[in-house]
């Protein structure tokens, strides 16, 4: 099948298969994680989604988030889930550029009455819990100002940028 001159490399590195995962990934595993078992269990979700104010989860919620899984949620199968939901995700250049259409000046900020008429009234509308967490996550400048530059950067990276 293979030329007899083909050797297998054997002067290339090893391929460190947990130096693929970064760590913000396994900090996010370890915080939901919150018995520290290296399962996220129904459990694990009620306390992490209770430490950011979601108090009053229903069963029934928590249920389907963990049946979104095949099996039990380890460590391998938390990152395959979210590679799954940011598969479709634009990059951040992209959705940066859909949010200068709003902001012809070029400030990088978007006053947040108009943010939120736009994001309660078209397409897929945002509920008013929607719009409470995302003020509590990005809230605006004294101003009224909402900085969607970092909005999207959250959205394709997963944390705050470092200032």
């Amino acid at each position: 099948l293979f030329p007899k001159t083909a050797q297998p490399a054997t002067n290339q590195a090893p391929l460190n298969f947990y130096a693929l995962f970064s760590y913000s990934s396994w900090q996010a595993f370890t915080i939901i994680d919150q018995n520290r078992d290296g399962i996220i269990s129904k459990d694990d979700l009620r306390d992490v989604l209770a430490t950011m104010g979601q108090l009053n989860v229903k069963n029934e919620e928590l249920e389907a988030m963990v049946k979104e899984a095949s099996g039990p949620i380890n460590f391998t199968v938390f990152l395959t889930m979210f590679g799954e939901k940011l598969k479709g995700a634009d990059p951040e250049d992209v959705i940066v550029s859909a949010f200068k259409v709003l902001d012809p000046e070029g400030t990088g900020f978007i006053k947040k009455e108009f943010l939120e008429e736009l994001l309660t009234t078209q397409c897929d509308r945002f509920t008013a819990e929607e719009m409470t967490n995302l003020w509590a996550a990005f809230p605006p400048d004294v101003a009224g100002n909402v900085d969607y530059k970092n909005i999207c950067y959250v959205i394709t990276h997963g944390e705050d940028k470092e200032e």
